[in-house]
Formats: structure tokens, sequence, C-alpha cells
């Protein structure tokens, strides 16, 4: 009876986890370029229960593995690609493929699929006042011009009232050979110790005047918090059935 306890109660908080982690996926369903997150569950402290008999203790029989708690292993991001919305501005752009936008942000560089951008005071590509978008060579790009155009390429250029066209510059767009190595941040945004590699020509479009949907799925995740809303529920209400036979047990069998 003592080990329901906890199996009970680390069930609980383990769906308790699970569940905060839904819940961050359902609340950013809006959020461009988020990518949902996992949590995976495991067993811990696993034992071999053996049966054995009364007079020889050497004879034992394998009964099978039991373990007493549960928990959270991992939590996994899932980095597949999103759905795209047009919006028409002439700062949002989205990733077709593989990469990443690169960020000058306080904190170093950081990396995100959110391209739903904005120019500063001073007429410098950037996002939610995080940071500096990051053109090739790692400087910010300025825009003084309205009248852009952008390649797929992420070539940013811009026609004066003379006729002009002048290049503004390149959005840096970066890669990354293991993402299991990326740490997922506040904002979207990703760090990581390794370094990046430039995503060449033709790999990954840019999209100009659209951004790239988070990826995910509400039908999915709604489901998922029901299961596990309901598996807490079961784990609370058998606890309480445990904690009332261990008070029953200890007042009134106690006096027999």
């Amino acid at each position: 009876m003592y080990q329901g306890f906890y199996n009970l109660t680390s069930g609980m908080l383990t769906q308790n986890r699970n569940l905060n982690v839904i819940g961050n996926n359902m609340v950013n369903i809006q959020t461009p370029g988020y990518k949902r997150d996992k949590m995976v569950s495991t067993t811990f402290e696993e034992e071999m229960l053996y049966r054995t008999g009364r007079t020889n203790k050497d004879i034992r029989e394998d009964l099978g593995v039991t373990s007493k708690i549960k928990t959270a292993q991992q939590t996994y991001v899932n980095y597949g690609q999103g759905s795209f919305d047009s919006t028409g501005g002439i700062y949002d752009f989205a990733l077709s493929g593989n990469g990443f936008f690169c960020i000058n942000t306080e904190d170093g560089v950081r990396y995100t699929r959110n391209g739903s951008f904005h120019v500063d005071e001073e007429g410098y590509l950037m996002l939610d006042n995080l940071g500096r978008v990051q053109g090739e060579g790692g400087q910010p790009i300025q825009i003084d011009n309205e009248n852009l155009a952008v390649g797929a390429d992420g070539t940013i250029t811009a026609v004066d009232e003379a006729g002009n066209a002048r290049e503004y510059g390149k959005l840096r767009v970066v890669d990354f050979e293991d993402y299991d190595q990326m740490h997922k941040e506040d904002n979207g945004l990703y760090s990581t110790g390794q370094g990046p590699r430039q995503v060449e020509d033709g790999e990954t479009k840019v999209l100009w005047k659209m951004v790239e949907r988070s990826n995910v799925d509400m039908v999915e995740e709604m489901t998922a918090m029901m299961s596990a809303q309901r598996a807490l529920q079961s784990a609370a209400q058998v606890l309480k059935m445990y904690d009332q036979i261990m008070s029953k047990s200890a007042t009134d069998v106690g006096r027999l």
C-alpha cells in the first residue's frame, strides 16, 4: 500500500508538468514561428521482484520489474515546418525550409523562426524590441525607405524617387547540424553552443510579407490535455482512498 503512495503522487506531479507544457503550447498557437513542446515521461528506480520459497530462500522465481516512481524524462521540441500566413506587412518574413533568423540580443546572438519584424527609431530591422536582425556578416540592417522589394534569398532592396535601386542588405539565415543541442528560451528565441552553418542559396527560401504560423495542432493539444487531466484526477481520487484506508486502519483497526 505504501508503494501506491509513491506511484500516485509521482504520477500526479508528472501529469501536472505535462499540463504545463500543453498549456504553453496552446497559449502560443498564434505566436509566429513557435515550435511545440512534448514532454516524455519515464520510470525511476526500477526493481526486479522475486518469489522465494518459505524455507529455502536460494530458490527464487522472477516475477517482473516494478517501479515506484514516474517522472518527466525530457521535453522535446518539434521543429516541424508550420503553415504560412500572408500579412501584407513589409517587415514580415518567413522561412520555407530549415534555418533560423539571427538576432543580436543583449545576451549575445540568438536564433528564431519568428520573422514578424519592425524597425526601431533609427531604422534598424529588429524583433519585438529583443534585438536587431542580423544581415550578412553579422551586421544589423538599416532601412530608410519603405518602397521595398525582397528576394527569395533574403536580399532587401528599395527604389528611391529618382528610380535608383539601393541594396540595404541580405538577411542572415543559418542552420545547425544537431537540433538536440539547441536550448529553447523565452519569446521564441533559441541559443546553442554549436557553430551555425550559413544556409546556401536555394536551400531555404525567404518569403516576404508572410509569417510562419506555429506548428501546434489545437485538436491534438486538447486531446492530450483531457487525457492528462483525467489521469491526474484519477490518481488524486485513489490517493484520497488510500489516505482514508490508512486513517481507518490506524484508528478503528488499531483499537481491536
